[in-house]
């Protein structure tokens, strides 16, 4: 197992992922593990530090969660964030209460003594505090080293054991210093090196991938997107013509993207198979409303054409997908208490009756750096530019049952909502942009008739790796040319909305 220098153990915070992307944003590569991680497995990982993240629990119920306390007995450097800070506290001696005014929001942080964790970042700087239990006795062996009005304990050490607690969350946007703070952990208290980057990372995959892989031969699932080219490439770099790359079209893509994709994989000189599915996946969805199992059904028609195709070839014995870390995070309940979002059709490994292994070997990073990867392996700008598109494609942006009729409706909307972006200079400027049809019908009118349509959604949301989002503030103008453009030009719609919701609480897909 590989060296990684911080390891997060997850406790079920919103903002655990954001921990380990503002640590490799320096430099510093860090994975998020399960509070709950066998000692044996961190240690086989030879961390420099540890981060405990925050939780939504309290410290003192019964049903709270623990980590295995011998992370205390490392040698190595620990750092508490709020929930953290709260275990932290208990362990050592401390008292953790439930606080008689909860804390949401900013607060003023002031030193009371120098520390290299704080070092170059202002006193008195803004941070974020989020909680409603309170440290109310120091721990045994603990001094303070900031404060805020409300928490006389915001942030506390215990030099012999070189362990850190922050009742403040350093990782969000709203802590003005904090990626200063989180990089000074890493740097000054747990002496990691700055030497993690796309570049590294493309190196140690393609290794990766000769070393496993050898002479044998790997078949690509292609999309088109972002991450199943840059998973094409990084094979092709690694294995060249041992890798078969296969497109199929599950009859769920947007207007025209089946001729696009092939186009793109033509223009690189990259061999591509194309198998047309769409009557395959139409028919199993027949009938079917509800999202997960629209989800499953779906990935597991993929795997079993793939395994079809597979056949074909001789000496196939992976299959490889563009799994982010984000689809991990969000689909299976393994990084702590968090709850399982919803499933991808890329994720929970392979079934029993397959005869090939997995290869993902973006499995461990986020959207934005599988960009960064794409720049780093040569792709041009305007494919790793696209906008995500979910695997399982329109199913999940049809509210109900999936069938041709609403398929060419959504496919209408969906390409005048993209022309309207790309000529108004919006759509590079937006993380997401899509149409939903919701199956909800109204009243309308139009000239001297009374309609009843139709209503399709439009979702467009900036974020950064699609693990927190906000919707996107398009001028009014522009919304209302996609609105009025939509209704005259569709036939079926006469009602256009407009998504303002942020994740959390909503996710980006509405299934």
């Amino acid at each position: 197992m590989k060296h990684v220098p911080i390891i997060v153990l997850d406790f079920g915070s919103q903002y655990t992922q954001i921990i380990a992307r503002k640590l490799r944003e320096s430099g510093v590569y860090s994975e998020i593990v399960p509070y709950n991680e066998k000692i044996e497995d961190i240690q086989r990982r030879s961390p420099s530090g540890i981060i405990l993240s925050g939780g939504p629990a309290s410290v003192y119920t019964k049903d709270s969660y623990h980590p295995d306390e011998q992370i205390f007995n490392l040698g190595i450097p620990v750092l508490g964030i709020c929930y953290g800070m709260q275990l932290i506290a208990q362990f050592f001696g401390g008292s953790v209460v439930p606080a008689n005014h909860q804390e949401y929001g900013k607060a003023k942080l002031k030193f009371t003594k120098k520390n290299s964790i704080f070092k170059n970042t202002s006193d008195e700087q803004i941070v974020w505090m989020s909680h409603g239990d309170k440290v109310d006795e120091l721990p045994h062996g603990f001094e303070i080293i900031a404060t805020s009005a409300n928490s006389p304990y915001a942030a506390i050490v215990n030099e012999k054991e070189r362990i850190y607690a922050f009742q403040f969350h350093p990782e969000v946007y709203h802590s003005d210093e904090g990626n200063k703070i989180l990089k000074n952990f890493a740097k000054y208290i747990c002496n990691c090196e700055s030497t993690w980057n796309m570049g590294s990372f493309a190196k140690e995959q393609i290794n990766k991938i000769k070393q496993t892989v050898g002479d044998k031969k790997v078949l690509c699932a292609v999309s088109g997107g972002v991450d199943s080219s840059v998973v094409a490439t990084l094979l092709n770099e690694a294995i060249g013509n041992n890798v078969i790359c296969v497109f199929v079209n599950n009859g769920l893509l947007r207007a025209n993207e089946a001729q696009e994709v092939q186009n793109m994989f033509k223009s690189r000189r990259v061999p591509l198979i194309t198998i047309d599915a769409s009557e395959i996946f139409l028919e199993k969805l027949q009938g079917i409303i509800d999202p997960e199992i629209k989800r499953k059904i779906i990935g597991e028609t993929f795997i079993k054409i793939f395994d079809i195709e597979a056949k074909k070839h001789n000496g196939i014995e992976f299959l490889a997908q563009g799994t982010l870390y984000t689809d991990v995070i969000e689909s299976v309940s393994v990084k702590g208490p968090s709850n399982t979002i919803k499933s991808h059709h890329n994720v929970g490994g392979l079934p029993d009756w397959m005869t090939f292994e997995l290869i993902e070997p973006l499995r461990e990073i986020f959207k934005d750096e599988v960009r960064l990867l794409g720049l780093e392996l040569g792709l041009p700008k305007d494919m790793i530019g696209r906008h995500p598109f979910p695997g399982p494609g329109l199913a999940i942006r049809i509210m109900g049952d999936v069938n041709t009729p609403d398929l060419k409706i959504l496919r209408k909307a969906d390409v005048i909502m993209l022309e309207v972006l790309h000529s108004s200079g919006y759509y590079d400027k937006t993380w997401q942009a899509f149409t939903i049809l919701l199956n909800v019908k109204s009243v309308g009118v139009m000239g001297d008739n009374r309609t009843y349509d139709n209503t399709v959604c439009v979702r467009i949301v900036n974020a950064t790796d699609g693990m927190t989002a906000t919707f996107s503030h398009i001028p009014h103008d522009i919304l209302e040319t996609i609105s009025r453009r939509i209704i005259n030009e569709v036939k079926g719609i006469n009602r256009v909305v407009y998504d303002i919701s942020s994740k959390p609480p909503a996710t980006i897909e509405w299934e």
